[in-house]
């Protein structure tokens, strides 16, 4: 029986990454791989449901939507703040602003720089960006208990905020 990417599964893909940035911008990524147990680690959704049932060999290319990364970016996030109390010689244009004020990180792209305001753009700096993936299955096996228990408990840290 030939086996099929489905839960439990130990995954290990060979793929490259091609950025589409918001100014039009393409970014081509190195080619890499990753090994993770489907089901378990859990990937941008387009890329599971893509990966579903493929078999060892077989090639896909995807779009993975802005959502299912950095999120879309969103004008309104986009706001003209009055300079006072902003430090000066931090507002430049093109460049991440950010300050402490009462304890909380104020943080943003400086979109314009304007006679008494700043045009601020506090969307994530990588919202927008659209990728393409091509990925092929190199590998494709039933995966150990204890490596579904290690599994398990990275992609537990990784909900957590734990790193990687």
């Amino acid at each position: 029986m030939t086996e099929i990417v489905q839960p439990e599964k130990m995954v290990t893909l060979k793929y490259t990454l091609v950025s589409s940035l918001l100014d039009g911008t393409v970014k081509n990524h190195p080619q890499e791989e990753m090994t993770f147990v489907f089901g378990v680690e859990r990937q941008i959704p387009s890329m599971e449901q893509a990966l579903q049932g493929c078999r060892r060999g077989e090639k896909k290319n995807i779009t993975i939507p802005a959502k299912e990364i950095y999120g879309e970016y969103d004008p309104n996030l986009v706001r003209e703040l009055p300079k006072k109390g902003l430090v000066k010689q931090r507002l430049v244009e093109g460049q991440f602003y950010r300050q402490m004020k009462l304890g909380t990180l104020v943080s943003f792209k400086v979109k314009e720089v304007r006679p008494k305001t700043v045009l601020a753009d506090f969307n994530e700096p990588l919202a927008g960006i659209v990728v393409s993936m091509d990925f092929e299955v190199l590998a494709l096996r039933n995966a150990t208990k204890a490596e579904i228990e290690e599994a398990s408990e990275r992609q537990m840290k990784k909900s957590i905020g734990c790193g990687s």
